[in-house]
């Protein structure tokens, strides 16, 4: 089967749910999200990603990915027995002391490659760092390589590397002075044309940018997703790529005020109207802050 999409990674949202709830996470996450991975699902998921071809990495994250652990592991052992290169993000909430992060790293020793570690006032105020130095050093004894993700800090005024999509449309858009929604013609984040990794949500729906479904692996296997990839024709990513989320607006869903905080403030806001008329496209709701 021809393959026409460059995917190389595959990113599962083991879970929305996470024990932090972050002005600015895109996906909502927070205690009161529901569901997760099985590891049913997990091989499944693996399994297609092994027949699609091309695919090199699996990455696990969420939400916060250590809440459903067991299966995490046992997800992430899967995932290198199929000889994928295996990454996981994390916020470190388990990291509270050396000990104790030595013993929640080892069993993914000689499993995951990557560590990527949430370290910023966003998340934790000071007890990130903390939490990040504690990560490292466990990682690094065990041959884990380790990244970290970090926001500047901004008591006041807009924040920078903030994408104001998500909970950060509602939550953090107002510090940003914004720009005529005329001039977001482009997205600056997302290669839409061309995506070299997409996200699996726990009911199986893709996304090529958190919130725009192009498929389910419950209903339609990954190749014959990717095999059929053409993103002009589908009716939200085509608009996008025209002019990016100036376009979407004006074709499906003019905006109802002059200025948004970024591209991604503007095209979120344009696909909550929009979400009535595409519910299979533009979901889950926990996506858009929903229950």
């Amino acid at each position: 089967m021809l393959i026409t999409m460059p995917l190389t990674g595959l990113h599962f949202l083991v879970t929305l749910q996470c024990n932090r709830e972050c002005d600015h996470c895109f996906v909502w996450g927070g205690p009161w999200q529901k569901g997760a991975m099985t590891l049913e699902a997990i091989r499944t998921y693996l399994g297609q990603a092994r027949d699609a071809g091309g695919i090199a990495e699996i990455w696990f994250e969420g939400g916060e990915p250590f809440l459903y652990y067991p299966v995490l592991v046992d997800g992430a052992k899967a995932a290198a027995s199929l000889r994928f290169r295996v990454g996981v993000v994390s916020n470190a909430y388990w990291a509270t002391t050396q000990e104790d992060a030595v013993a929640w790293l080892k069993p993914l020793a000689g499993t995951v490659a990557s560590l990527l570690v949430s370290c910023d006032p966003m998340h934790w105020s000071d007890e990130a760092a903390r939490r990040a130095e504690i990560a490292t050093t466990a990682a690094n004894a065990l041959g884990i390589g380790l990244g970290v993700m970090a926001i500047p800090d901004a008591k006041t005024g807009p924040i920078p590397g903030v994408m104001h999509r998500g909970r950060a449309a509602v939550k953090l858009s107002g510090r940003a002075e914004g720009a005529p929604w005329e001039t977001f013609t482009k997205c600056p984040y997302e290669n839409l044309r061309d995506p070299a990794r997409l996200h699996l949500d726990p009911a199986g729906n893709l996304h090529v940018c958190q919130g725009i479904v192009i498929g389910n692996l419950h209903a339609t296997p990954l190749a014959e997703i990717l095999a059929a990839w053409n993103p002009e024709a589908h009716p939200v990513l085509g608009p996008l790529l025209a002019n990016g989320p100036a376009e979407l607006a004006r074709r499906l869903n003019p905006p109802s005020r002059d200025r948004f905080a970024d591209a991604c403030h503007l095209c979120y806001e344009t696909r909550l109207g929009l979400r009535a008329r595409f519910p299979d496209i533009l979901g889950p709701d926990a996506m858009y802050g929903a229950g």
